[in-house]
């Protein structure tokens, strides 16, 4: 049978345990890296606001890299996934190693840009100049760990796309947890400071990436690279490209805005943002979840079943969006003093609480959505969305809160156009069905 005629092989239906048997591990593997990003804030948020703000800025920089990465593994997924899905694993995995090529050069680049662009970033970043220069140096050692970053990222591509997700599980929690335990040590009673900090991440995003290289070699002896489909994997990345672009034009600036009302403001902006990229990963496990499931239904001809797992995603995500509200919610008095002693810091979180609770049942429901459609290939749709939701929601909010000196509530109210935007588009595309296209080949 060949994999251009897979509606002739019949499928079985997939149920919410086989979700859940996909969404739990990857559930771990994305929280692991924001919740060590929550740890390093907390342990740096105890030297001062200067190195919380610093962290802050050059955090939202290095954002840049995790960006990249998001898109290489959620393109990644949706090819593999088809090829998988139409019974060719191996060439499923070879998508995994021209990620991996692709990857290891972009890492690289990143890494060597950042030594000459770090303070000049830093300063267009942060209105204040101790925070810069600190900025400046916490970013020029942690863009040493691009490439093992970006290596993970492919990695957890194809192996998402291939429905293996306990082996990113072992990868990416034993090196976080490493780091973890790596960070405050090296921060305090090693005495280095924030520089402490920087050097865990590296280590971090270092072995896993070398974990992950090493199932890649283990898996096929194919390891050479090949122009063509990495030529293809880049046409497919364009409109991801793009996405990912407006939102880091957005979150970028909402950095910049922060800033410029002040070292509590950002600081403030700087945990709730942190809270927020946790709970969008972690909502975002059943996302990966569809994007393997809807990819491998599509690919092997069934659209009914995409569509099956789509209405089922769909509800667990905004489950999960109002389960994490409610959290977020019981702990508005406690949650800012886990990374900050400071009283200024802790009165600016006290007005992004509300704008937090308010849309993570939304949020959820994107997230969910998201997955659905990346696993279908329907990026195009996706990237016109984020451009509108950008430029006539979040960018407008955010800067005349700045010209009207409307604070953080301003910054998130622009936040919250975006996220209201997106539900609205996403939610009328899926009860659309233009997204469900058959086929192996994206």
């Amino acid at each position: 049978m060949s994999p251009s005629a897979p509606e002739a092989r019949p499928r079985p239906g997939v149920s919410a345990r086989k979700i859940a048997s996909l969404a739990l591990p990857a559930l771990v593997v994305l929280a692991a890296e924001p919740l060590y990003v929550l740890v390093d804030t907390a342990v740096v948020g105890h030297l001062g606001p200067v190195p919380l703000a610093a962290v802050a800025v050059s955090g939202s920089v290095m954002s840049v890299a995790a960006w990249l990465g998001t898109l290489m593994s959620y393109g990644t997924t949706g090819r593999a996934a088809r090829r998988f899905g139409a019974g060719d694993r191996a060439a499923a995995v070879a998508e995994g190693v021209q990620a991996s090529w692709l990857a290891l050069g972009v890492g690289v680049l990143v890494a060597l840009l950042a030594q000459p662009l770090a303070g000049p970033l830093a300063r267009a970043l942060s209105g204040d100049p101790e925070v810069a220069g600190a900025a400046a140096g916490w970013l020029r050692i942690a863009a040493l760990g691009a490439p093992g970053l970006l290596l993970a990222a492919a990695g957890n591509g194809w192996m998402r796309g291939v429905q293996d997700t306990r082996r990113p599980l072992i990868f990416v929690l034993g090196a976080n947890v490493l780091s973890a335990i790596l960070c405050p040590v090296l921060v305090y009673p090693v005495g280095w400071g924030l520089t402490g900090s920087a050097v865990a991440n590296v280590v971090a995003q270092t072995i896993s990436g070398c974990f992950f290289l090493y199932a890649l070699v283990r898996e096929t002896k194919q390891l050479r690279p090949n122009p063509q489909i990495i030529l293809l994997q880049l046409r497919l990345g364009r409109d991801l490209l793009i996405r990912g672009g407006a939102f880091q034009a957005c979150f970028l600036s909402a950095t910049a805005v922060a800033s410029r009302f002040g070292v509590a403001s950002v600081g403030a902006h700087q945990i709730g943002l942190q809270l927020w990229f946790f709970s969008a990963l972690a909502l975002d496990a059943v996302a990966i979840a569809a994007q393997s499931l809807v990819g491998a239904a599509l690919g092997g001809g069934s659209a009914e079943e995409a569509t099956a797992v789509a209405r089922k995603v769909t509800i667990a995500g905004g489950l999960s969006g109002i389960a994490v509200a409610l959290l977020v919610a019981a702990g508005a008095g406690s949650i800012p003093g886990w990374f900050t002693p400071d009283e200024g810091v802790h009165a600016q979180a006290a007005i992004i609480w509300p704008w937090f609770i308010g849309l993570m049942p939304f949020a959820g429901v994107v997230y969910a959505l998201d997955g659905v459609l990346i696993g279908a290939g329907d990026v195009r749709f996706l990237r016109n969305i984020t451009l509108a939701a950008a430029l006539l929601g979040f960018l407008p909010a955010i800067w005349i809160a700045y010209f009207f000196d409307l604070g953080l509530g301003g910054v998130w109210a622009g936040l919250a156009l975006l996220i209201l935007i997106r539900f609205a588009t996403t939610v009328w595309r899926w009860r659309s069905g233009r997204w469900a296209v058959t086929g192996a080949a994206l």
